[in-house]
């Protein structure tokens, strides 16, 4: 999720300085489709506090990530910041490892 984040940071900064036209542009230089670009460029409409988390994530060293693209694109349809990060905890507090016994 970090380098999903840092990429749609970098897209952002590359549009703004019309270095990139749109989207489109942006997937066809990635090799992906225009639905994926919005899904990553998505991430940008997260809470700025959510933002920071993400990248600093620790690095996942076993196995696959626990957070995954489409956990959190339900988040960035929710335009109002405080209830994101209300989910946002939700979503953290179901993926703590349970406490061993």
């Amino acid at each position: 999720m970090t380098r999903l984040l840092a990429l749609a940071l970098r897209c952002e900064q590359l549009l703004a300085a019309g270095v990139i036209a749109n989207y489109a542009a942006l997937a066809r230089l990635g090799h992906v489709s225009r639905a994926r670009v919005t899904q990553i460029m998505n991430l940008l409409l997260l809470a700025p506090t959510i933002q920071e988390t993400l990248l600093f994530l620790p690095r996942t060293e076993r196995g696959r990530d626990p957070l995954h693209l489409r956990h959190l694109q339900p988040l960035t349809r929710i335009a109002d910041w405080g209830e994101q990060r209300k989910r946002w905890q939700a979503l953290l507090s179901n993926r703590e490892p349970a406490p061993s016994r």
